[in-house]
């Protein structure tokens, strides 16, 4: 496929929106409009006793609080890792010595372009968090077999965190 038209039609600070065709070398055509987005770094904090950070905040889309491990996007001129260690001190106050990349996924290619990096981060000191001003977060450590059972009984429904979890559950 190669695409043969783009317009922006809507930009935020946060995304942006194009309508775009594509055409294949059998002239089949596609349209569609795409949300474009940095990408997102996703930290799986695990401490020294085995337990994940979450971070449970209103997601205005979903219309409710949720537990969800912390994330954030990913600036202009950034890398995922960058944006990992900045949105970990900024959402959690939390700094890690050591980081693995768990998973990269794309959360709905239909039509969002975003790709989200999940990264474990583990030897952690914790220092004073820094939220955004339109951010009000509250933390908590879950033991393996909480978040297990959390996940199962659909009490967290947030992809990232159940990607994440099972990376690591596997491990």
């Amino acid at each position: 496929m190669k695409t043969v038209s783009s317009r922006e039609v809507y930009a935020c600070g946060l995304f942006r929106v194009t309508e775009d065709e594509a055409v294949d070398k059998t002239g089949w055509r596609m349209k569609r409009s795409i949300v474009r987005h940095n990408g997102s770094a996703v930290m799986m904090p695990v401490d020294a006793k085995n337990r994940v950070l979450l971070v449970r905040q209103y997601r205005l889309p979903a219309d409710q609080f949720l537990w969800e491990l912390p994330a954030g996007k990913i600036d202009d001129g950034e890398t995922a890792l960058q944006a990992a260690k900045r949105e970990l001190v900024e959402e959690t106050g939390l700094r890690a010595k050591k980081w693995k990349k768990l998973a990269l996924f794309y959360p709905s290619p239909g039509y969002v372009e975003e790709t989200m990096t999940i990264f474990l981060a583990t030897e952690l000191t914790q220092g004073q968090a820094q939220p955004m001003d339109d951010e009000r977060i509250e933390t908590k450590w879950f033991a393996r077999k909480e978040l297990k059972d959390l996940i199962r009984s659909n009490k967290i429904t947030d992809a990232k965190t159940m990607i994440g979890f099972l990376h690591w559950d596997r491990l």
